[in-house]
């Protein structure tokens, strides 16, 4: 297969794992006419959360805002001082990335980065959002708490959001999706979730989805193997039908 130039690549949930990024971008390759772009939750749960900012940062690829980094910016800017919201923070991976900065502290230009991330990037024929849309809202009426933390509403709708464009989305591990195998990217109606759990011992799989030649690439963070697939070797199609009275993996933030 002969690859088209000026590729388009999304690279799915971090989550801290920085040696696992560099070693899905030395298999991407990407050179200086590509784009690369980030769906969010570059941070928490894996030990290098910093460094993963830090360098997505000065290399000023187009990042999205995840959920990860919208409860920091909740939490350390003082909109959510509630204990139980602290304490759940921690928990979902945030202890881990403020231990990846010295002395413990999240730099202001850190902060103020997260501050300016949007919460969608419209790429004409692709849309990129971090969690999905609400389906019963215009683009106008979607709120950050909907493009950042919804999941299964977003998931089984039976019909596109948009008639002329594909979502790409991570947040949800695609593998407590219905009848999704660990590694494998999940595709419903008019989306294509690539958070493929790089975090996540059952998984280890860091994706990025070259969208223009419809290549998947991918990093294991814990077996440090890489792997490439065409498109239909690494999706699952999802039926609308198949979330009704199913079970589904219970999912953190």
């Amino acid at each position: 297969m002969s690859e088209i130039s000026q590729r388009r690549v999304v690279i799915g949930d971090v989550h801290g794992h920085y040696e696992g990024l560099m070693l899905l971008l030395e298999a991407i390759s990407p050179a200086s006419e590509d784009q690369v772009y980030f769906l969010g939750d570059l941070i928490d749960r894996g030990p290098q959360s910093a460094q993963v900012v830090e360098f997505v940062k000065q290399n000023d690829y187009p990042c999205l805002l995840g959920n990860h980094e919208q409860m920091l910016l909740n939490i350390l800017t003082g909109k959510d001082t509630a204990s139980a919201n602290m304490q759940a923070w921690l928990y979902s991976g945030g202890q881990a990335t403020v231990a990846s900065y010295q002395p413990g502290t999240i730099p202001q230009e850190h902060l103020d980065w997260f501050e300016s991330l949007p919460t969608y990037l419209d790429l004409g024929d692709f849309w990129l959002t971090h969690a999905g849309v609400n389906p019963r809202k215009t683009i106008e009426e979607q709120t950050s708490e909907d493009l950042c933390w919804i999941r299964e509403e977003f998931h089984s709708i039976n019909q596109p959001y948009f008639s002329d464009k594909l979502i790409i989305v991570g947040h949800t591990i695609t593998f407590t999706l219905p009848g999704v195998a660990p590694g494998n990217l999940a595709q419903g109606q008019g989306w294509i979730d690539i958070d493929t759990g790089a975090y996540h011992p059952r998984s280890g799989w860091l994706t990025g989805l070259d969208i223009t030649n419809k290549l998947v690439y991918q990093a294991n963070v814990f077996s440090h193997t890489v792997r490439t697939l065409v498109w239909e070797e690494a999706i699952t199609i999802i039926e609308p039908e198949e979330f009704i009275g199913g079970r589904r993996h219970k999912q953190r933030a």
